[in-house]
């Protein structure tokens, strides 16, 4: 960046140089601004000191220096040929108009100069920061944007503003203690001796104004808030503002006092409506409130709308006292701005989102309609109306709640984009938060609803279904993405995670029962005296007996084993109760007991030795003759 001091001894040698030269001068005025192209240029590169604002104050700033220094080079040429011309003698004509011509010349540099100096301050209108003049309760009265001399347009701007706040002392004030003064470059604005502002050239320029015309609009101001402030401050009207004050406040409190007995009065006749106007809320056969809840709840909704009035009473209160005095209007803007702003900005926010929520409604309608044409075809499959072949009826409602899951997860792709606040940093931080959460967090549940899933479509069992799961016999109640219910024969409920079904064998006794049967078996072992025709006629004799056992496909026995001391039999027989296995056992066991019994067998299994010298048989004595003795003993005699 070019040094100013260097540049203004170089330009003040340069047109000393040239003064007697009037043609020059217009040379002079384009180096000055080649000088200060190029040292806005250069200044560009710099590092900014303080902010943007400040980097431009400081060239807006160096630029006026050099302009200042150039209009008082041309007023001292101005006054020097003034003084020439006035000293040439009438004859002098010649002379008398080269001076002329140097003077129109110095005029048309000054209205270059003051153009040159608004298309400057035009150029920094939006950029430039201004610095406000405040009244005596805080409102501003006006902007200062320039410096003036030593001092910075803040400083001004301070100054200007204690200088007002002194008046509120003065006691004498008049509106035409005010005067307005020219100097040699500004016009002052002066109280007694005393200045309260000065106005350049700079700060007319900046407000599209003369200086006389702004320094006079200043002084309307000043003179307009001191007026305003004796007034709003005299004795009577602070009576008249605490009497108004206190109307307020017994006004208020009487609408808060009645407010309150208004609402006990509602209380009172909520409670004698019940059981009369208010029986309670019914949805079918369901009570959603009874009318003791109801009447609660309608208290409740009371209490609130009475408290939501109070405070609502006591906020607009509040701002209409703090504006009946001068020093607490602020208050008044403020608390009303406190409500008034957020909702501009509610209404605003909703206005402007109305074209992106008219489109989420449209996506959201769409894809509400596509779920329910699923539905209708879900309903079809599972009524058998409609058949696909490879596709059970029972897939129905589960393949159409993954698909109708896959269509809401769409949905919410499509619809994301328009969501307020979707593109913010802290939206999309939290979506991953959450994924990351949900991810973590339902691994173990993730596996057990892959599991029913799989579960559903391999079809091991359904609803009603006998099976066994591991170790657990019963009943499936319930069938769902995370569990197996079962209920077993003691009536206990068992809830088996679908991973653990999925990883344990599951004997299903209920799949083929209605079609081929369930083949029921029980073992029973005899010794090798009894023949085995008779033992096979006592146990299908059982099986006939025995309730739930079919006749059609025929029971049948099996010799399973050929033991050491005895014969393993092995009794089958079909049902189609598969759900009553405990009660068929049972059944089946006590009748094998009566058949066996009733011709004669001894169930001696699995290792029983009997020895008849003079032992009573095992069968039960109703099963005996009344004439049956117990065998004698065997005593074998030898002769030596």
């Amino acid at each position: 960046m070019i040094d100013i001091n260097s540049f203004l001894l170089k330009f003040t040698d340069l047109f000393n140089l040239n003064m007697k030269k009037t043609n020059n001068y217009l040379w002079v005025g384009f180096l000055c601004l080649f000088l200060f192209q190029n040292t806005l240029a250069q200044s560009d590169s710099l590092k900014k000191v303080d902010s943007l604002n400040a980097q431009i104050l400081q060239e807006y700033n160096n630029r006026l220096i050099l302009i200042e220094q150039q209009r008082k080079t041309d007023s001292i040429k101005k006054i020097d040929l003034e003084t020439q011309l006035l000293s040439l003698k009438t004859t002098d004509n010649l002379k008398k108009e080269d001076l002329q011509k140097q003077l129109e010349e110095l005029s048309n540099q000054e209205t270059r100069r003051i153009a040159a100096k608004k298309s400057q301050i035009n150029s920094l209108r939006e950029s430039a920061k201004s610095f406000p003049v405040n009244g005596f309760f805080g409102d501003t009265l006006f902007y200062i944007y320039s410096n003036l001399g030593s001092f910075s347009a803040r400083d001004r701007a301070e100054a200007i503003s204690n200088r007002i706040e002194n008046f509120a002392d003065d006691y004498n004030f008049t509106p035409d203690s005010l005067k307005i003064s020219k100097a040699e470059t500004t016009f002052d604005l002066l109280y007694g001796k005393k200045i309260i502002l000065s106005v350049s050239e700079n700060d007319a320029i900046w407000n599209n104004l003369s200086q006389f015309e702004l320094t006079n609009k200043y002084k309307e101001i000043i003179e307009a808030e001191v007026l305003k402030y004796k007034a709003e401050t005299s004795f009577k009207t602070l009576a008249k503002s605490i009497g108004l004050a206190l109307l307020v406040l017994l006004i208020f409190s009487l609408m808060i006092y009645y407010l309150g007995k208004l609402f006990k009065w509602t209380q009172r006749k909520i409670e004698s409506q019940e059981n009369k106007l208010i029986k309670g809320v019914k949805i079918k056969n369901y009570s959603l409130l009874d009318a003791k809840r109801q009447i609660n709840a309608i208290l409740t909704i009371n209490s609130v709308f009475k408290w939501v009035l109070i405070f609502l009473a006591i906020y607009i209160a509040l701002p209409i006292l703090f504006g009946i005095f001068p020093w607490t209007k602020n208050f008044a803007e403020i608390l009303f701005g406190y409500v008034l702003n957020p909702l501009k900005k509610i209404a605003e926010g909703l206005w402007g989102y109305l074209p992106d929520l008219i489109t989420i409604l449209v996506i959201v309608i769409v894809f509400r309609y596509a779920t329910k044409g699923l539905k209708f075809f879900k309903d079809e499959i599972e009524r058998g109306n409609l058949t696909i072949p490879g596709f059970f009826p029972d897939w129905a409602n589960p393949t159409y709640q993954i698909v109708r899951v896959i269509i809401w997860a769409f949905m919410l792709v499509v619809i994301f984009p328009y969501l307020p606040g979707s593109d913010s940093p802290v939206f999309q931080g939290v979506s991953v938060f959450l994924g990351f959460l949900f991810t973590f967090g339902s691994a173990g549940s993730l596996s057990n609803v892959i599991a029913g899933l799989v579960l559903t479509y391999m079809r091991l069992f359904k609803i009603g279904d006998r099976v066994k799961i591991g170790e657990v016999v019963g009943d499936v109640i319930e069938k769902s993405l995370l569990v197996t219910r079962i209920r077993t024969i003691k009536n206990e409920i068992i809830s088996i995670p679908n991973s653990a079904v999925m990883n344990s064998h599951t004997i299903n006794y209920s799949s083929d029962t209605v079609d081929k049967g369930l083949i029921m078996h029980t073992s029973v072992t005899i010794g090798y005296d009894v023949p085995w025709k008779k033992i096979h006629q006592a146990l299908l004799d059982a099986a006939d007996r025995t309730e739930f056992l079919l006749k059609e496909p025929k029971p049948f026995v099996l010799q399973t084993s050929l033991e050491d001391f005895y014969v393993a039999y092995q009794l089958n027989a079909y049902t189609k109760e598969a759900n009553k296995q405990a009660n068929i056992y049972s059944q089946l066991h006590a009748n094998i007991q009566d058949c066996c019994n009733e011709v004669g067998i001894e169930i001696l299994s699995p290792h029983y030795r009997a020895a008849r010298d003079g032992n009573m048989s095992t069968i039960p004595t109703d099963y005996l003759s009344n004439d049956y003795k117990a065998p004698g003993f065997k005593v074998n005699v030898y002769k030596s």
